[in-house]
């Protein structure tokens, strides 16, 4: 923290307000605050801890509003929660050992998929669909499965929980990023604890950047509650494409 200068430090809590914004509407938040961490000088495993911590406030505050207007089954997604949590710290361990360059090359693809889903499918909306699944097996693959992708490697996270919990469950656009907050803070909190354990966690930087988090956030879940799929379908097509595009720079 000491390093960071005056200038910089302010350039990081403007980007996390930023994305604590985007990320409410549409996830995709880390594509603005983990490569703000790494520009700023800050080492991998430092950045990806730091953005947890400071990822948790807005994802935090999100849920808390979406829960507030009713917007969240808590006696239904709780499976879904423990499976997250799970897959999360898998994820978070693994990441400290084994490289994602696999992932990096995939992720790309899909991310540009979901976008064109997002844009073009019907059952993308204000109303909800049939659902595909049960709540068991939703909970053991997207839960364990994109949980452990949070912990390990995170960009379109958020897009990649809506598109599951539209297309297994059948929710509507607005009710399924409110469950992608929730599953999205799972993930985010246990990825921070073991982090935390090994060391990684630059806290004064964090807890800086996540109160801005917290505006960023508390301003995109009104606007997304407010405004249902007019302003959500518009971003999590405009956030997956980004992502696509940029890991595929990358």
């Amino acid at each position: 923290m000491e390093s960071i200068s005056t200038d910089v430090l302010v350039l990081l809590v403007c980007a996390a307000g930023v994305a604590g914004f985007v990320d409410a509407i549409a996830g995709g938040g880390g594509l603005i605050a983990l490569p703000a961490l790494l520009w700023a000088g800050i080492p991998p495993l430092q950045a990806l801890a730091t953005n947890k911590l400071q990822g948790s406030f807005g994802t935090a505050t999100a849920t808390y509003n979406f829960a507030r207007k009713g917007y969240l089954d808590w006696r239904s997604l709780w499976p879904a929660v423990i499976m997250t949590l799970l897959g999360a710290v898998a994820g978070t361990l693994s990441v400290q050992f084994l490289p994602g360059s696999l992932l990096e090359r995939i992720i790309p693809v899909l991310l540009a998929l979901f976008a064109l889903y997002f844009l073009f499918s019907r059952q993308v909306g204000d109303a909800d669909a049939r659902q595909r699944v049960s709540i068991t097996v939703f909970s053991l693959s997207t839960g364990i499965g994109l949980g452990f992708y949070d912990g390990f490697f995170g960009p379109g996270t958020g897009s990649f929980f809506t598109a599951a919990f539209i297309i297994m469950l059948g929710y509507n656009l607005t009710h399924a990023v409110a469950g992608t907050k929730l599953l999205n803070f799972t993930s985010n909190i246990s990825s921070l604890a073991v982090f935390t354990m090994g060391g990684h966690v630059i806290w004064g930087l964090g807890l800086a950047m996540g109160m801005a988090q917290m505006a960023g956030a508390w301003l995109g879940a009104h606007l997304a509650i407010k405004h249902g799929s007019r302003i959500i379908r518009p971003m999590l097509v405009a956030v997956s494409l980004a992502l696509s595009v940029k890991l595929m720079l990358d």
